[in-house]
């Protein structure tokens, strides 16, 4: 006797609804959680009697309804669109127009971020200076590490005292915030935005969520109205922008304030612009009258000789699409016993050891395993690109064999782990940038210095390997 085995519970009816109408959604409407059954009370906000069933009626995100409304302002055709509120308004400072691509722009937010003590606050106060004098609006410095008697003992010494320039001392947004609205500026300079906080937010000022916070009202601030602003950031020890990543994709510019305490020079390197190129460089003079853009910086990495010196050769450096003429200094050491020293100033030690054992097995002249090495760039340029190899090798064999290079002779060129010299970028800017300061004869790698390629005045040498290089700069010498 057969005995029929029952269907399990569920399956039927399963079965009979499957493909013919959707499963009911549930959702609490105290929280929006959206339980895949329906419970007596909210897993989520402990709520009872809140879960009901609802319809889903359009695209969720989360498991939320989103709805669609009427946009504030209609989809156009782009040709229709005006781009006269994006276009750049010059600062007045030429070095750091360069960088932003022009100027700035309207409702642009950038972020300059740079160590303590580099001169970010004295060239944003000479920045709102000349926008204050030639913009025609006013321009507005909030300071939340200084008092307003701090700067405005800074801008005396800087003579950027200027009617339209507006200073205030405030480390609370909704004291910012009221600042904008009774100055109206132009201009807004936050000096800095990890001092910033708002009561609305949890954190320590300058933390990840008030940075974040902060950031984000003043963009939306920003392109309300359209007001230029920059932020100030700090940096941690690696050299990084401090706070959240998000604040560097939250603002339009990003720039980095570069430079040795101990050196004039200061740099401006542009790493975000969505209103320009992002490789530009701009150069200043740190100074005791306070700060001034360099449009030739050159001569600041050069040594005029009275006679040509041994141990010095000159080398174009590209900082971001600019070509810099930089001078490279060796001096070969006595010989020690054990290891000898390897010392580098504003060179890379890694590339200057390989030179050297390149220089040591590819030339017959030069003994340099046992003997100190030093090694440095002219007025705190930092150069560690690969085509200053060949100015480095020739330095350091001019050192070495005692036997000065000419002062006219500038080389260009990486070398390589035979001895080869190969090719680099941008060598017609380079060549171009050496001929301006009147030098007359170019080193270049294979292929750079076809007829034509440099310019009139300026004669170009070929060179294969670092021996032949060698070979080329002694005759240059002794012509």
């Amino acid at each position: 006797m057969s005995r029929s085995t029952p269907a399990r519970a569920g399956t039927g009816s399963r079965n009979r609804t499957s493909g013919r109408e959707p499963r009911p959604a549930y959702e609490c409407d105290a929280c929006g959680h959206q339980p895949p059954k329906w419970v007596g009370r909210c897993p989520e906000c402990g709520e009872w009697g809140s879960v009901v069933e609802s319809t889903v009626t359009g695209p969720t995100v989360s498991g939320r309804v989103v709805s669609s409304r009427m946009p504030t302002e209609p989809a156009r055709p782009i040709a229709t669109i005006s781009a006269a509120p994006a276009r750049a308004r010059p600062t007045g400072v030429g070095e750091l127009d360069r960088v932003l691509g022009g100027g700035l722009v309207p409702g642009a937010v950038v972020l300059l971020a740079g160590e303590p003590g580099v001169g970010k606050s004295t060239l944003l106060l000479d920045v709102a200076q000349q926008w204050a004098t030639g913009a025609g609006s006013p321009s507005l410095v909030v300071s939340g590490e200084e008092s307003v008697s701090q700067v405005r003992l800074r801008a005396e010494r800087m003579g950027t005292l200027h009617e339209q320039l507006f200073l205030a001392a405030e480390s609370d947004l909704a004291a910012v915030l009221g600042h904008l609205d009774a100055v109206k500026p132009g201009l807004l300079v936050l000096d800095s935005v990890q001092t910033i906080s708002t009561t609305g937010t949890e954190g320590v000022p300058g933390g990840v969520t008030q940075v974040r916070a902060v950031t984000a009202a003043l963009v939306a601030v920003a392109k309300e109205r359209g007001i230029a602003t920059v932020l100030v950031g700090h940096v941690t020890k690696d050299g990084q922008v401090a706070g959240p990543r998000v604040l560097e994709h939250l603002v339009d510019v990003v720039l980095h304030f570069e430079g040795d305490k101990h050196s004039s020079l200061r740099m401006v390197r542009g790493v975000k612009n969505r209103f320009g190129a992002a490789d530009e460089v701009g150069c200043f003079e740190m100074h005791e009258g306070g700060i001034s853009s360099l449009a030739d910086p050159s001569g600041l990495f050069l040594t005029r000789y009275s006679e040509p010196v041994p141990g010095t050769c000159v080398t174009v450096a590209m900082e971001g699409r600019r070509a810099l003429l930089t001078e490279v200094q060796a001096l070969i050491g006595a010989t020690v016993a054990g290891s000898p020293r390897r010392t580098v100033s504003g060179l890379d030690s890694a590339r200057l050891a390989m030179v050297l054992a390149v220089l040591q097995r590819r030339t017959e002249r030069l003994t340099l395993h046992d003997r100190e090495v030093f090694a440095a760039t002219v007025g705190g340029i930092r150069v560690v690109e690969p085509a200053a190899d060949l100015a480095v090798a020739l330095a350091v064999a001019s050192g070495g064999l005692n036997l000065a290079i000419a002062p006219h002779l500038v080389a260009i060129g990486e070398v390589g782990l035979t001895g080869e010299v190969r090719r680099v970028g941008a060598v017609p800017r380079r060549l171009a940038e050496a001929a301006r300061l009147g030098f007359r004869l170019a080193l270049v790698p294979p292929g750079c210095g076809p007829a034509g390629a440099g310019p009139e005045q300026l004669r170009v040498v070929e060179v294969t390997d670092v021996r032949s290089a060698l070979q080329a700069a002694a005759r240059a010498s002794a012509e």
